[in-house]
């Protein structure tokens, strides 16, 4: 019995110590601010512009170097001093500081921009000996300030050279409030884990009583979870409707997916007026019988290779009428019976629907999808918004500036949502917390919804560090990897072989899934009769033992409780009493 008894006493210590681990005073807390107003006054530089050099611009090139041939005048307004770049003749003139960067740091970069005219784009970046590194992207406007947020790691340490560039290089650039933040490796995990503290779990005392309502002390406590709070999910794809391998291997991990192609205009409609969804029918019906709710993707795709042939070479008065009857077709078959729909599948890189039907074509489908189905979130769906910090046309700004243009048409609801893909080809993972921060800022709920990464040497390490970093930020409500299985290999990532047992990838998912609230948590009650812990938000099982018993005899059945976020951080423990037999 004393084996038994210390094997529960080191599981309990263990876990405590990672808890207290994670909030360790001397990590730098990291900044989740973010803005997408436009502000007459920017912010004060995060953490004091970190290792910048007169970060608020207050000496004018004191601690900054002209880059290019522009004009540099220092200017002060209402007491805020900022410079002012004109006379530019290059996008990349402007103003640079010369930076040392180190390879196993972590690096998050923010800075407030103006334009003299209009509306355009600017980029930070650093100048490596591996060649230009872009740390983040912003629309710039006139007469109000706006917040670059990002981030960036290097593969070597060495002197780089940090500048922000407008991609017009007509227009003036005022630059103010720029700070770049290093964190160790231990600091960023250490941010994870108080994260995960904070937004994914609640810290729960079970108090065990007997018959008599006395404290129960050193009965041993086993809990496990039944539903975790935090959806994660793979694609599926037709394949599984004959493998009864693959069928026994998603169910067993997943309760969530996405339907790969079948729900796509194209598989269900490719001679106009001929729908068929027979293959889509039979796969939510598998998803029903073993419990796995669905995304709805995708409704329309405004990339012009991926619609129907016979759609391409409609008049726009007949397309007009086409998409509205996709649209109903798809979501009024589907109503409520999935948990939400890409209604527009990344139209920040292609525009077939808009280049046929003006500008209006994106607000108009939402119009229809909220008349469709208006209970259900509606996503736009969209590739590098927090991937490639050089894409600018879905940086987070682009992006927002869509989901604003849409929530101004008449008649669309509120529940729209930001789905991003994650198709990653390294783990710049500063930059995808600092793009989630941007985004986050809307207030909507946020998807992570086709994760994978690009084969090669790193993808199992980079999988895993970017997994843990989409979960532990408090603005994602769900994550679903893009890896439905097909004989001939899988889009980018697979998590099996064709045998179906794991390869890499699968392990590092099994073992983060089993990490996120799967995994048994033992323990024994104080002598109060307590036991306390912090769980992941979801439906847990609680089973009390008596642990001075040889035979560890059950002292109570399985009883099932919830947990769920507190109303306030500064509340204490969720308590829950179980009474266990005389």
């Amino acid at each position: 019995m004393t084996g038994v008894a210390n094997a529960s006493y080191g599981i309990v210590l263990l876990i405590l110590v990672a808890w207290l681990a994670g909030f360790g005073a001397e990590a730098l807390p990291y900044d989740y601010t973010a803005t997408t107003e436009c502000l007459s006054v920017p912010h004060k530089p995060q953490y004091n512009g970190g290792i910048i050099r007169d970060p608020e611009l207050n000496h004018g090139l004191k601690e900054w170097s002209k880059f290019g041939s522009p004009d540099i005048k220092h200017r002060s307004v209402d007491g805020n001093s900022f410079i002012v770049v004109e006379g530019r003749n290059r996008s990349h003139d402007s103003v640079w500081q010369k930076i040392y960067l180190e390879k196993d740091k972590l690096y998050t970069f923010s800075a407030w921009v103006q334009v003299n005219e209009g509306e355009h784009l600017v980029r930070a970046t650093f100048n490596t000996s591996s060649g230009l590194r872009h740390a983040g992207i912003t629309t710039a406007r006139s007469k109000c300030w706006s917040m670059m947020k990002g981030g960036i790691t290097v593969d070597t340490s060495e002197d780089t050279h940090l500048y922000l560039e407008a991609t017009n290089a007509s227009v003036q650039l005022w630059i103010d409030s720029v700070s770049l933040q290093p964190f160790t490796r231990e600091e960023w995990e250490s941010h994870q884990v108080q994260s995960v503290e904070k937004a994914r779990k609640t810290r729960v005392r079970i108090a065990v009583l007997d018959s008599q309502k006395r404290p129960v002390r050193n009965a041993s406590i086993t809990i496990q979870a039944k539903a975790t709070g935090f959806p994660l999910g793979c694609a599926m794809s037709k394949n599984i409707l004959t493998n009864t391998a693959y069928q026994n291997w998603f169910k067993s991990r997943f309760r969530l997916t996405v339907f790969e192609n079948e729900m796509k205009w194209y598989s269900n409609e490719a001679a106009q007026g001929r729908e068929d969804y027979s293959v889509a029918d039979a796969m939510m019906k598998f998803a029903r019988q073993n419990s796995i709710s669905v995304r709805g993707h995708n409704v329309l795709w405004d990339d012009p290779n991926m619609q129907p042939r016979w759609v391409k070479s409609l008049p726009a008065a007949a397309l007009w009428k086409a998409v509205w009857n996709r649209v109903n077709s798809v979501m009024g078959r589907y109503k409520g019976q999935v948990i939400g729909w890409d209604v527009m599948n990344e139209n920040l890189h292609f525009s077939f629907f808009e280049g046929k039907l003006g500008q209006d074509a994106s607000g108009s489908a939402y119009q229809f999808a909220t008349a469709a189905d208006g209970r259900t979130t509606l996503f736009l769906n969209e590739y590098n918004t927090i991937e490639e910090p050089g894409d600018s046309m879905s940086s987070p700004a682009k992006y927002i500036q869509k989901i604003r243009a849409i929530q101004a048409y008449k008649g669309i609801h509120k529940n729209l949502g930001i789905g991003l893909e994650g198709h990653f080809r390294v783990a710049n993972i500063p930059y995808t917390r600092s793009a989630i921060d941007t985004l986050g800022s809307l207030g909507l709920p946020i998807w992570i919804t086709e994760l994978d990464v690009q084969g090669g040497p790193n993808q199992v390490r980079y999988l895993e560090q970017i997994l843990t970093e989409v979960h532990s930020h408090p603005r994602v409500n769900g994550i679903v990897l893009w890896a439905g299985w097909r004989p001939e290999g899988c889009y980018r990532m697979c998590l099996t072989d064709n045998n179906f047992r794991n390869l890499p990838t699968g392990d590092v998912v099994d073992r983060l899934h089993r990490q996120w609230g799967w995994m048994p948590l033992n323990g024994m009650t104080d002598s109060e009769g307590f036991f306390e812990a912090s769980l992941f938000h979801g439906t847990c099982s609680v089973k009390v033992m008596d642990a001075s018993d040889e035979l560890m005899q059950s002292l109570s059945d399985d009883q099932v409780f919830e947990v769920g976020p507190t109303e306030s951080e500064e509340s204490g423990p969720v308590e829950i009493v179980t009474t266990v037999s005389s």
